[in-house]
């Protein structure tokens, strides 16, 4: 496997691990890890690296890809050539990288002709521009299928490569964070036991639609004083963006805006307060921080953006409202709570993590290998 491991941090590197994970159970796994993942004047976080005292899914890997070397791509060809593997995954999320997987698969295509699949979180980013698309389609011309983790995203490449097999899989429930003391947590927030939290969780950027999140609170405020609002994760915006809307609707004492990168051993404690998780998307493919949701056996509330909604049984495991409305968050919220006392939430969710197709990967993997001649 071509991805990012640790020491980066992410849903990428979510995901890589625990495919390995559940790859290794069948067959020996490599993990080509990049020693140069981003360089630090196009990343907009703090750090790419993953400070955590306590490590989630800490796989073996091999730092050998230099994203933004060529020099270091054709040594990194000549490596997987001695590997003479059965199979090569590449890890696709980012056009930043079409450069480098093109070069590497194309190198590669000789030796290892239809045995090369990329397992793509994205295919075109979520803030597109001409530049993206075209790099997109670059650095994965070469590959001889698609593993896609939604319906939205395996519908979008089998239209640009209808020729080649496309897989749907999902993201699995992220079940391996440590859970927190629910009142403990609402105490060192400034919340009553009895508050009601919502809880935003992950990058802010705008295409995730906090402002929107946040102009809907006036009308929740109105319907329930009880209801509070967590947003916790680093911004990549303008951090007044926020502050503003915050100032602006009068919401100090509703709203709680955190604005860092959590580490694995809190992430926990503001899950476990949350009644309800929402991700308030301007657009979306899927999204790691809905199954982190769910492996803490809490609800969530999506737009209809993307494959969003391919994750959420609407009035079992959560709600879908229209995208970038206040309105429709309100009334998402208000149903959420009319249906508590009757809805059994967290069985649902069980439930659903029980049908997840995450678990079918080696069986697709084995249908892909067969029409190469490869599978046991």
């Amino acid at each position: 496997m071509v991805g990012p491991a640790y020491p980066y941090r992410g849903g990428n590197v979510l995901f890589v691990s625990h495919l390995y994970e559940l790859l290794k159970e069948k067959y020996e796994v490599k993990v080509y890890n990049y020693k140069v993942l981003y360089p630090s004047f196009l990343f907009p976080g703090t750090t790419q690296y993953d400070n955590s005292d306590t490590q989630i899914k800490k796989v073996p890997n091999e730092r050998l890809v230099n994203s933004m070397n060529p020099f270091n791509w054709i040594s990194v060809v000549r490596k997987l050539k001695k590997e003479n593997a059965d199979l090569i995954i590449f890890n696709w999320w980012q056009p930043y990288f079409g450069l480098c997987h093109f070069t590497i698969s194309y190198l590669l295509k000789k030796q290892y002709k239809g045995r090369m699949i990329s397992f793509l979180e994205n295919f075109i980013s979520h803030e597109e521009n001409p530049i993206d698309t075209i790099l997109t389609k670059i650095g994965l011309a070469n590959q001889d299928g698609y593993m896609t983790l939604s319906e939205k995203v395996k519908d979008d490449v089998a239209a640009v490569y209808p020729e080649k097999p496309v897989y749907r899989s999902e993201l699995p429930p992220y079940d391996c964070y440590a859970g927190g003391n629910e009142s403990q947590g609402k105490e060192e927030f400034g919340f009553a036991a009895d508050d009601k939290v919502l809880l935003f969780f992950g990058y802010i950027r705008n295409y995730k639609g906090v402002d929107v999140l946040l102009r809907s609170m006036p009308a929740l405020i109105q319907y329930d004083p009880k209801i509070k609002l967590l947003v916790v994760g680093e911004s990549y915006d303008d951090i007044s963006i926020y502050t503003s809307i915050i100032q602006e609707l009068k919401l100090e004492q509703h709203v709680k805006l955190i604005n860092l990168f959590v580490p694995n051993e809190e992430v926990g404690k503001y899950y476990q307060i949350a009644d309800l998780v929402i991700l308030p998307y301007r657009s979306a493919t899927q999204s790691g921080i809905l199954n982190v949701a769910y492996g803490f056996s809490k609800p969530v509330l999506v737009t209809d953006v993307g494959g969003l909604k391919e994750y959420v049984q609407d009035g079992k495991t959560g709600l879908v409202v229209a995208p970038e409305s206040p309105e429709a968050i309100v009334e998402g919220v208000k149903k959420f709570y009319a249906l508590r006392d009757t809805v059994d939430f967290a069985k649902n969710i069980a439930l659903w993590a029980d049908t997840n197709l995450f678990q079918k990967i080696p069986e697709m993997i084995e249908d892909f290998l067969k029409r190469a001649g490869k599978a046991d």
